[in-house]
């Protein structure tokens, strides 16, 4: 939040949210954006780029900006989407959707990054913003814990894959399971190794 001074001399408070995806790397599963509003009255210690964190850590602070921050909304693209879109365009959709998500509105976003999605409000990009913004660390943490809950969720309904360990990222336990299953309804096709057993099925 930053305080402004408008022409007549009146302070104002000026709403300004940190944005940030999770999951642009997985073969498999959305992407996740979350978008966060702190509340300088309540600072939360200990903020930082959510991949620096250990998963405790993570789960901790997220719970903490749950309560804390002024306002918070997480938004999702979906595998199908990334597809159709690309991975890129797919995670500024997604962080389109969580800046609009939040209630009260954002004044400014701070994206992560370099490149901001079309919003109806200004916005700035800032390389490895996740670890200079306390917003956007916020976001950051915010997303990654929330696209590694639903990627629990998914391990439920698609076993074999094992989603619950790797999150749907590229691992040698992935690709084997791909290679021996083929793609789940939550590959992302467009993805090299996902298209790779694709094609090798058609042959």
């Amino acid at each position: 939040m930053r305080i402004s001074q408008t022409p007549s001399g009146s302070i104002q408070a000026l709403l300004i949210c940190g944005v940030d995806e999770a999951g642009r790397g997985p073969l498999a599963g959305p992407v996740c954006a979350a978008a966060v509003i702190l509340d300088p009255a309540r600072p939360i210690p200990g903020l930082k780029d959510s991949k620096k964190l250990p998963e405790p850590n993570r789960v901790r602070l997220a719970g903490e900006i749950r309560a804390h921050a002024l306002a918070w909304s997480v938004a999702w693209a979906s595998a199908a989407e990334i597809d159709a879109l690309n991975i890129l365009h797919a995670s500024l959709l997604a962080m389109r959707r969580a800046v609009l998500g939040l209630h009260p509105a954002a004044a400014e976003a701070l994206i992560d990054g370099n490149r901001c999605p079309e919003l109806p409000i200004p916005a700035r990009a800032i390389v490895k913003g996740d670890a200079s913004e306390p917003c956007i660390s916020a976001a950051s943490i915010l997303a990654k814990t929330e696209r590694d809950k639903e990627m629990r969720r998914l391990a439920d309904i698609y076993p074999d894959y094992g989603f619950e360990r790797h999150v749907g990222y590229p691992t040698p336990e992935h690709l084997a399971a791909l290679e021996a299953l083929g793609p789940s309804p939550i590959h992302r096709r467009s993805f090299g190794p996902v298209r790779q057993v694709l094609q090798k099925a058609l042959i």
